[in-house]
């Protein structure tokens, strides 16, 4: 399938996805197809699976390193959301998916995160698992060379952020356009429905 065509329909998919959530009450809204289980490495080296992370809400973001505009742009706008939510950010965990791990060692992502926000945490792995987890998430990613080192290369990649409940179900996504505090501001109100209205940490750890 020609890429043009394959972006096209990811980012059919995902709108439809974020359709059927908007028409549906709740939290995790209708039945989607976004979200799964994933096995990754974090930049300490440790192994984890999307199971380390239940009783946590997620904003899983996928990008790389050598992004020129978007990735900046996008973990910048969650560095805000986290400062937007402040006590309530506790219970959230920001992940930065890369699609590049050719060239996104642990130490590169780590510094690339930590720059933004220590709390953002980057997560990487074998191709095929890259491949795997950006395909339940329905992302579109293509590198496309740029000169003749084989380095030299960008990627192609959508850049919708999930927002994942604590049972790790797709809760809803935020295109790239989305302005910080509205992020914000339906994140809260998720987190607060979840809760019968308090704020997460007023209940405790989930």
């Amino acid at each position: 399938m020609a890429p043009k065509r394959w972006r096209r329909l990811v980012g059919a998919t995902v709108a439809a996805a974020l359709a059927l959530w908007a028409a549906s009450p709740g939290v995790a809204g209708a039945p989607v197809t976004i979200g799964g289980p994933f096995t990754l490495r974090a930049p300490d080296g440790t192994t984890v699976t999307d199971q380390t992370y239940r009783g946590k809400w997620l904003l899983v973001y996928f990008g790389y390193t050598f992004c020129p505009n978007t990735c900046p742009t996008a973990l910048m706008d969650i560095s805000l959301v986290l400062a937007r939510l402040g006590g309530e950010a506790n219970a959230l965990k920001p992940l930065f998916i890369t699609v590049d791990p050719q060239r996104d060692t642990p130490e590169v992502l780590r510094q690339y995160t930590e720059s933004f926000d220590p709390r953002i945490l980057a997560l990487s792995g074998g191709p095929q698992q890259i491949a795997a987890v950006a395909q339940a998430y329905g992302v579109y990613y293509a590198p496309h060379q740029i000169g003749p080192s084989a380095e030299d290369y960008l990627i192609d990649h959508s850049s919708y952020i999930y927002l994942m409940d604590p049972f790790g179900s797709f809760a809803r996504g935020f295109d790239a356009d989305t302005p910080p505090d509205r992020i914000a501001q339906a994140v809260r109100e998720l987190m607060r429905q979840a809760t019968g209205g308090s704020a997460p940490g007023d209940r405790g750890a989930w």
